[in-house]
């Protein structure tokens, strides 16, 4: 199963180590990564794939106690990403 996985916020250090030890303790590959900080405010967008029995729920929960107030993480498979922009 491929995701697609969107970090923004207040940048700070260790959100790319947060993140991606997440991913790699659900069993995910990160296949490619983008990420910048503009002023103060950190950008990542992730492709990542992991096993079809993944369960997307666990891991969004999971991803949300990253977030706190100033930090912002969505999770969606690509298929559904994939038909939201084919419609």
């Amino acid at each position: 199963m491929k995701t697609v996985i969107t970090v923004i916020g207040k940048d700070r250090p260790g959100i790319i180590y947060q993140v991606s030890k997440v991913l790699f303790d659900e069993g995910l590959n990160i296949e490619d990564i983008s990420q910048t900080v503009m002023q103060e405010y950190f950008t990542m967008i992730m492709i990542a794939s992991g096993p079809d029995s993944l369960n997307i729920r666990e891991l969004n929960d999971k991803l949300d106690l990253l977030e706190g107030e100033t930090l912002s993480i969505r999770l969606q498979k690509t298929d559904i990403f994939d038909s939201m922009h084919n419609i």
